[in-house]
């Protein structure tokens, strides 16, 4: 958006659109946190009569929930990137449609996985500690509803941050188990980081047309 604003202005911009964007970047928080709630909820009570053998079950079940999550993952975030690559390749003139190139898929794929792999460690920190002291439990409770979030939005065509859901699953896992388990500076350190992340994602586009223009 930020470069649509500095190169065609405000009239270039679809308001539908970008209230339909906005609307999911927003709303898919609150959906993930309640769902993360009323999941745990639900797995606490089909499981109250259960031994303590039923954690070996929801740490076995994570490679199933796992495989989901990370699908969804690659249905929703990796086509905003194949997206840009290919509206580039329509504005430059070497596409005459709207037509994905199978390159452009793949090398979307291969950089998210290698993003994952190499720089992906301090968030999974976070994710994984810093919240609270995740068990089995609250990872599988977390994993299921936040694939579920994920491609649900993905069917329908709406862009979500894959981060934004699971952190928002893991918050409310946490509050459904204890109000007091989770702590909650951390999760304001994440909102304040979430707010700030569009508007410096708008500038720093707007910033690099302007230089590609007046450099190149």
């Amino acid at each position: 958006m930020g470069v649509t604003l500095i190169s065609a202005g405000v009239d270039a911009i679809k308001v539908s659109g970008l209230y339909k964007v906005l609307a999911a970047l927003f709303i898919s928080p609150v959906i993930s946190f309640l769902a993360g709630f009323l999941v745990l909820r639900l797995v606490f009570y089909l499981a109250q009569n259960a031994s303590p053998n039923i954690n070996s079950f929801f740490k076995h079940s994570q490679f199933v929930t796992a495989v989901v999550l990370a699908f969804g993952h690659g249905t929703n975030d990796a086509q905003k990137t194949i997206g840009i690559i290919t509206l580039s390749l329509v504005i430059g003139g070497q596409l005459a449609g709207f037509a994905v190139p199978h390159w452009a898929i793949l090398i979307s794929a291969a950089a998210m996985a290698t993003g994952t792999f190499f720089g992906g460690w301090r968030l999974i920190r976070t994710l994984g500690g810093k919240f609270y002291k995740i068990r089995p439990v609250h990872s599988f409770a977390t994993q299921f509803t936040s694939g579920v979030v994920v491609l649900a939005a993905s069917s329908i065509g709406l862009p979500v941050s894959t981060s934004q859901v699971v952190s928002s699953a893991i918050i409310g896992a946490g509050a459904s188990e204890r109000l007091g388990k989770v702590r909650w500076g951390v999760v304001g350190d994440i909102l304040t980081a979430w707010l700030i992340t569009i508007p410096v994602a708008g500038l720093l586009s707007a910033g690099m047309y302007w230089l590609s223009v007046y450099f190149i």
